[in-house]
């Protein structure tokens, strides 16, 4: 089930709902990308067609930002929780190691991913990681083939959106994965080099405000909330 926010498509599902959809995707060989969706992207959507529809063409759109929601509950539709993009990954990771499914993590600093396989292994013990590959690699056939020559079923990728998605859909048909997920500064959170927002504020969906805490240079940024929330409320009137 979807949701539109703003012309931009939302899955409605949580974790326990998504997750087996996502490996019955493996099991069909079902090529599909996951892409978190917030406020920000939603915006710049509007004006960018090739955002748009890239967004819009993702198999599925997780609702990562709590503006997200609360558009939604202006909309009256039928989501009420968000499903984060790096909570999506470790869930995805949790279920990949219970069931077997090879993964692989392309993307970040060198050393970054690395360090994010050593803490997923030290989380899920039987997870099996086929390989890392840090973002620094020139040579995009060069990352294609080691891909490849593991066999993962699931890839994740941490380039910062929308430049990941953007490569997972150029080369998708030539990699071997089924499932891809585009995941940000995650294998920074799993590594330790950034500190994620401490899990009360996480509770509440109230991240942005402790970045905002710790970075007040984000206030500008910060102001697309208010901003997306108005546009939304005059869209329901329209309708």
């Amino acid at each position: 089930m979807k949701e539109t926010v703003l012309g931009i498509n939302v899955n409605t599902e949580n974790y326990d709902q998504l997750i087996p959809k996502v490996f019955e995707r493996i099991e069909t060989g079902e090529k599909s990308l996951i892409v978190a969706i917030n406020p920000e992207k939603i915006i710049k959507a509007k004006n960018d067609q090739s955002l748009r529809k890239l967004l819009n063409e993702a198999e599925f759109q997780i609702p990562d930002g709590i503006g997200v929601i609360l558009a939604l509950k202006i909309q009256k539709g039928k989501i009420m929780s968000r499903v984060t993009g790096v909570d999506m990954m470790m869930r995805l990771c949790e279920e990949a190691a219970k069931r077997q499914k090879p993964i692989f993590l392309y993307g970040g600093k060198p050393g970054v991913a690395d360090k994010a396989a050593e803490k997923l292994k030290e989380l899920y013990p039987n997870i099996i990681i086929t390989g890392t590959q840090d973002g620094y690699e020139k040579d995009n056939s060069k990352v294609i083939a080691k891909i490849n020559e593991v066999k993962p079923d699931i890839l994740f990728v941490a380039m910062g959106s929308p430049k990941q998605e953007n490569w997972i859909n150029a080369n998708r048909d030539s990699l071997h994965p089924t499932i891809y997920q585009g995941v940000g500064g995650s294998f920074d959170v799993l590594a330790g080099t950034v500190k994620r927002a401490p899990e009360a504020f996480q509770k509440v969906g109230m991240e942005w405000f402790y970045r905002l805490m710790k970075e007040p240079k984000r206030f500008k940024r910060q102001l697309a909330l208010p901003l997306f929330l108005l546009e939304v409320a005059r869209d329901k009137k329209k309708k």
